[in-house]
């Protein structure tokens, strides 16, 4: 059985925020499904789970393309993809869904997500380990600035980190090298010195690897890398807790 090598922690940790710390963005498919229940009698006699397969299909697509701009108007860019998503039922041959009506299940969904952020269990009391190891540490989200900021006070993160850096607040997010350069440099550290810690794979392996920062992929579910992945973490973990010292 192999085993696993614990490596001493580093100087620096830059570390994700959502879907990291908070479970804010995970599993959209449960979320959108809640919702088309819902909406039942407005979207009826269409199947709400076939609606919010529909919609969910489609926002899959679209930000798999998305420029960075829409990461900034998170909203309007779930009106665009629930409307897009009933585009692609009425084409399928189902009737046609308003757009009032989408712009209110775009709404809703905006506020169950936001009502259902919740800190993992854990990840302040590792966070603090860290700290207490003598780490330093960066928040690097990507995202508008007032609601990631809202999220930074809400769930009490300022006091927590060194440096806090928010795509909105900034003007460049991951995975723009210059995100990550920014964090070690208000760290004082280099590359070799830290670690990146978060569950996108693009954001927080792919690029940071590049730069020679040791990246760790938290992948919450247990769902493993995605079939044909070629993306190689230097470590998978379930939660930060993984990574405080015994």
């Amino acid at each position: 059985m192999a085993m696993t090598v614990v490596k001493p922690l580093p100087r620096a940790m830059l570390i994700d925020m959502d879907d990291t710390i908070l479970s804010a963005y995970g599993r959209p498919e449960i979320a959108w499904n809640t919702i088309a229940e819902e909406f039942a009698g407005e979207l009826a006699p269409l199947p709400p789970r076939e609606v919010a397969t529909a919609v969910l299909a489609y926002a899959r697509q679209f930000w798999s393309t998305a420029e960075a701009a829409w990461r900034m108007k998170l909203g309007e860019a779930r009106r665009l993809t629930v409307r897009g998503g009933f585009a692609a039922l009425a084409a399928n041959g189902h009737r046609a869904l308003s757009d009032d009506l989408a712009a209110r299940l775009a709404d809703r969904f905006t506020t169950y997500r936001e009502e259902a952020i919740f800190v993992f269990p854990g990840a302040h009391d590792a966070i603090d380990a860290f700290k207490a190891h003598g780490v330093k540490l960066a928040l690097v989200t990507n995202g508008a600035a007032d609601m990631q900021r809202a999220k930074v006070e809400r769930f009490e993160l300022t006091h927590r980190f060194d440096h806090i850096q928010i795509e909105g607040e900034h003007g460049f997010g991951k995975p723009e090298e210059r995100a990550y350069l920014h964090a070690m440099e208000a760290l004082g550290v280099t590359a070799e010195d830290t670690w990146m810690i978060g569950d996108n794979l693009e954001w927080e392996v792919v690029t940071p690897q590049r730069l020679g920062i040791y990246a760790i992929w938290i992948d919450v579910h247990g769902d493993g890398l995605p079939e044909g992945s070629t993306v190689k973490p230097d470590r998978i973990i379930r939660s930060l807790t993984e990574l405080v010292p015994g």
